[in-house]
């Protein structure tokens, strides 16, 4: 099942403690339908000292979220958008936006 964002898209958080952000996509978890978005929804992860070159101490890792709280960022709206999905002339599938009708 396809979720309709990828790997590297530029998405908006539409709802949670980062609304409004905007970041890149890492990764995509097609399973438990969450993404993880690049510098959204960081969490502290404590790190235990392995070896004396490893250091321990706090880490900030992003953690996955919802794909129902992002949608596809739109540069020439400015926002998060909707968008559907068209076929081009040379039989290759394009995602437009559904506001101002032009390619994501």
């Amino acid at each position: 099942m396809s979720l309709g964002i990828k790997k590297g898209d530029k998405v908006m958080v539409m709802s949670g403690k980062d609304k409004g952000k905007s970041g890149k996509v890492l990764t995509v978890d097609l399973t438990d339908k969450r993404v993880i978005v690049e510098g959204i929804n960081i969490m502290k992860k404590h790190i235990r000292r392995r070896s004396e070159a490893e250091q321990g101490g706090l880490r900030e890792v992003p953690v996955a979220i919802n794909v129902s709280k992002v949608l596809l960022f739109c540069s020439s709206c400015a926002r998060g958008v909707r968008f559907s999905v068209k076929i081009s002339d040379d039989k290759t599938k394009v995602r437009i936006c559904k506001k101002c009708q032009k390619l994501i």
